[in-house]
């Protein structure tokens, strides 16, 4: 196959399949603490908290288990993800954080999810777990990737894991062995196979959401924050999440959009 990616895309490619996913710097800070500071205006509004100053948002994300209720995780949650989805410029900020990567791993001409989603994983809390999966089990496209944005440092079991490919390929041979299982004995099978994503605020994570991946309950002392939002090419095929449904295009070159409303002219034939 004919390749005329130069040195640093060929690289890039390469370690993000050997890998199946890549931890970068953000290429636009101002993004990033965009990004963060409307989710502490909107925490303190809705918990009724003071606005810290900015460096001491970290506190606040950090502990944020010791101002409220187990019981009020989820509402709260829901209440944060619903104001900062409607914020005109969220979505534009958050993929300006990985603008660049995007365009070298996945192409110029995307589709992004319509919603951003938020986690946040209290210490000692069974509630927020998200069990070991890959989401193409479930329907989606292999084409898509996640881009994961952190809000705290995210070490340990205050993080997702990741199983890395070649290990993936192993589970595949042999996916009849595993699938009868539940998640908790999947995971048991390869939990000493899998990486554990250590990431700090102002880097990005993007992975390959074909891969089998989770979290477990965080047994740090501090909460996890965390978003992730789905990125594919607006041409390639969909899953169950489709086009105006689940995606919109964000970065359609001129050329597609003159193609898409293009009607080739008709000749009307005579009597």
């Amino acid at each position: 196959m004919i390749d005329f990616k130069d040195k640093q895309e060929l690289s890039i490619s390469e370690e993000f399949k050997k890998n199946g996913y890549l931890i970068f710097k953000s290429n636009d800070v101002a993004s990033l603490e965009y990004l963060r500071q409307v989710i502490i205006e909107n925490i303190c509004k809705i918990c009724n908290l003071k606005k810290p100053r900015s460096n001491h948002y970290d506190e606040l994300l950090n502990n944020f288990h010791k101002k409220i209720k187990l019981k009020d995780l989820n509402n709260i949650r829901l209440k944060i993800i619903n104001a900062l989805n409607k914020d005109k410029d969220y979505r534009k900020h958050y993929f300006l954080t990985s603008k660049k990567i995007l365009y070298e791993l996945v192409g110029n001409e995307l589709s992004m999810q319509n919603r951003i989603n938020l986690s946040i994983q209290l210490p000692k809390d069974k509630s927020s777990l998200l069990p070991l999966h890959s989401d193409i089990w479930s329907g989606d496209s292999p084409f898509e990737v996640v881009i994961w944005i952190p809000l705290v440092n995210c070490y340990g079991t205050k993080t997702m894991y990741i199983l890395p490919p070649k290990h993936y390929k192993k589970i595949e041979k042999n996916f009849s062995k595993f699938s009868g299982n539940s998640t908790e004995v999947f995971f048991k099978k390869i939990r000493k196979h899998v990486e554990w994503v250590k990431i700090n605020f102002g880097e990005v994570l993007i992975f390959n959401q074909a891969l089998p991946h989770g979290n477990i309950v965080n047994n740090e002392k501090e909460t996890r924050w965390s978003m992730n939002c789905r990125f594919k090419s607006v041409f390639s095929p969909y899953g169950d999440k489709k086009l105006g449904e689940f995606f919109e295009p964000i970065t359609l070159r001129v050329t597609s959009e003159l193609a898409i409303k293009y009607n080739l002219p008709k000749i009307n034939e005579k009597n």
